[in-house]
């Protein structure tokens, strides 16, 4: 219990007491967990939003809720992310402009596609839309877990993130992606899809920061996690799937 709340102070602002040490192991495991704790919220309000508004006025106060909940903890990692990793950088420079707070153009342009496309694929949802919301951000904050097991941490000098890989996912530790897993059966066709996008958006991006830096670092674990729930809402919003 107290490794879900950490996870949960770690990737929310949600006011659930305060951590004596900052453990970063027993906490890794129940980051999908935390997704489906936002899921399950982000459910609940677009309810509530849908009794009130159109579907694109919804769409757009569910984005703004994932932002406000998350602290913009991913985004933050995704335009950095994208400032350093554009172009023909080498990987001493990207991760040196990672490193840095401000955000540049290309950061920038990336934060703000990721929350068209988001809100395009949220507003667009019909069938099961209630479902999908609970499941995509925890295939998302699953993904992080796969970034942990399969690359090396990036920055040999340490950072923030380096207490996270110490100690990489075992098996059991990834139990809670069978949550989502779990849950797409209840989605027919679509759910299958999900899951088939899931694993190959995950592998893409992961053999993408392998060769671009050969490892991974936090802002690039946020960024993997904001592309993959925005592509998720919009192949779920697809028309013409069962």
């Amino acid at each position: 219990m107290r490794g879900f709340l950490d996870a949960i102070q770690f990737m929310t602002i949600l006011p659930l007491g305060k951590s004596r040490e900052f453990e970063p192991r027993r906490m890794v495991v129940y980051f999908p967990l935390v997704g489906l704790m936002i899921g399950v919220l982000l459910s609940i309000l677009d309810r509530g939003f849908m009794m009130l508004w159109s579907a694109p006025v919804a769409g757009l106060l569910d984005v703004i809720f994932l932002i406000a909940v998350t602290g913009a903890f991913h985004l933050d990692g995704l335009g950095d992310t994208a400032d350093g990793l554009y172009g023909r950088r080498s990987r001493e420079a990207a991760l040196a402009i990672m490193k840095d707070s401000r955000i540049g153009v290309m950061g920038l342009i990336a934060v703000v596609c990721c929350l068209a496309v988001k809100w395009a694929g949220i507003s667009g949802l019909e069938q099961h839309r209630h479902l999908l919301l609970v499941v995509i951000p925890v295939y998302s904050r699953s993904a992080i877990l796969f970034g942990l097991r399969f690359l090396p941490y990036g920055r040999s000098e340490g950072g923030t993130g380096r207490a996270f890989f110490e100690h990489k996912p075992t098996a059991v530790g990834f139990a809670g992606v069978l949550i989502p897993l779990a849950l797409s059966i209840f989605l027919g066709w679509r759910g299958l899809l999900l899951i088939a996008v899931f694993f190959i958006l995950v592998f893409s991006i992961l053999l993408a920061y392998r060769r671009k830096i050969n490892g991974i670092t936090g802002d690039m674990l946020g960024a993997m996690t904001e592309i993959i729930e925005a592509a998720l809402f919009l192949i779920a919003a697809a028309g013409g799937i069962p």
